[in-house]
Order: structure tokens, then C-alpha cells, then sequence
């Protein structure tokens, strides 16, 4: 068997542990410690966060917002879902991980970051929302393993009564917050509808077959 191969490593912001970008043969991994935070072989739910919040969209021109650039498959499939007046704006906290993407993992990336209705900003996630002037069509984040924030504790207030009535302020009218996660979370379903969100909650294969982890979508809109 191929051995695994670390590229690079990168600290945190307010982080516990390293993040380290690993590869063996033409498989890509981003550890956090002893945890695998995303695995290039399995890209499924990542490109079902995009398509199941764009098919919720009706406004003819959105504007989304993603918080966590990761691997890219969450941007790639956003990218032919949407209208050439669409604007993505993509908030990654960990500068590495921007500069990864067009170095060593250039290959998954393809030209995305490219793409005239891009936007790549070096930023807490929770900072834009914060800082929204014009409300998002939809929030997709894909932020350490869902709710349960692994990497740095400062994420936990994304997932927090106060992070979800800031998302829920920085969404337009029938906006769509949408929300990844490693697995089920009753108490984040709960804190979304307080919030004030009609809450759809859906399973997807981590991967692209019919076999395999499950992962969990909610998909939260602003009535």
C-alpha cells in the first residue's frame, strides 16, 4: 500500500491542534489531530450541500456566501448550478488552505477559484455574516464536523443561538441557510427553529455511491 505523505501543516487561528494536508498516491486528506476532517475520495455531501440549497433559490441573480474553501467540491458544484449574474463569495479562515488550493490541490480545484463570480476571502465565516450589508440568498457552511466544532472553540458560536439569529439577519427574504455535518444533532434542529427557520433536515452518502457514512444536510429558510 502507498504510504501517506504530509505536504504541508498549518495552525489555526485560535485552534487547539494543526491542521496537516496529507497524500497518498492521488488521494488528498486534511487532519486535524487524530481526526480527518475531509478525504478528496469522498466529495458527496459537500456537493449536495450546494445543489440542495440552490435548488431552494428563487431569486434570479443570488448571492451566496460559503464558509470553509476545504477541498472545493462544495464551490465546484455551486459553480454549473448557477446563472453567470450569480456571486459566490467563499470566507476561509486558514490562509494555507487558500494557498493548498492553488498548489498542491490545484488538481481537485480545477479553475473555480477563476471563476469571474468568485470571491475568496481570507476570513472568519462569522465575521461576514456578521458584517453583511445585503442580505444572502443562502449561508452554506461546511465549518470543522458540523455543530460540534472541532478545531477552534471560536466556531462553536457559529452553531450557537446568537451565530444562528446572526445568520438568520443576514439572509434575504426566503434566503437559505444550509449546514453540514459528520452526523445528526437533535439540539442544533431545535436552536434553528428557535432561531425563527423553517428546518429541513436531510441525509446524503458521504461519498458518491450508494455505500458507505451518512452525513447530514439542514437546510434552514427565512420565511
Amino acid at each position: 500500500m502507498i504510504p501517506w505523505e504530509t505536504l504541508d501543516t498549518a495552525t489555526v487561528p485560535g485552534g487547539r491542534e494543526t491542521l496537516r494536508l496529507k497524500r497518498r498516491g492521488t488521494e488528498f486528506s486534511i487532519m486535524l489531530g487524530a481526526n480527518e476532517l475531509m478525504n478528496s475520495r469522498l466529495s458527496g455531501s459537500e456537493e449536495a450541500l450546494a445543489r440542495l440549497a440552490i435548488e431552494r433559490l428563487a431569486a434570479p441573480a443570488p448571492r451566496l456566501l460559503i464558509g470553509g474553501l476545504g477541498l472545493g467540491f462544495t464551490l465546484r458544484a455551486c459553480l454549473p448550478l448557477l446563472p453567470p449574474q450569480a456571486r459566490v463569495t467563499v470566507a476561509e479562515l486558514v490562509p494555507a488552505v487558500i494557498a493548498w488550493a492553488r498548489g498542491p490541490l490545484a488538481v481537485l480545484h480545477g479553475d473555480s477559484l477563476d471563476d469571474p463570480r468568485v470571491t475568496v476571502l481570507e476570513a472568519d465565516v462569522a465575521a461576514a455574516i456578521r458584517q453583511a450589508r445585503e442580505g444572502w440568498d443562502a449561508i452554506l457552511l461546511d465549518v470543522d464536523n458540523g455543530p460540534e466544532g472541532l478545531s477552534r472553540a471560536g466556531n462553536d458560536a457559529l452553531y450557537s443561538a446568537g451565530g444562528l439569529a446572526a445568520a438568520r439577519s443576514a439572509l434575504a427574504p426566503g434566503g437559505v441557510l444550509a449546514v453540514w455535518s459528520a452526523r445528526p444533532d437533535r439540539g442544533f434542529t431545535r436552536r434553528l427553529r428557535a432561531a425563527g427557520l423553517a428546518v429541513e433536515e436531510v441525509t446524503v452518502r458521504a461519498g458518491t455511491t450508494r455505500r458507505g457514512a451518512r452525513h447530514v444536510i439542514w437546510l434552514a429558510r427565512k420565511a
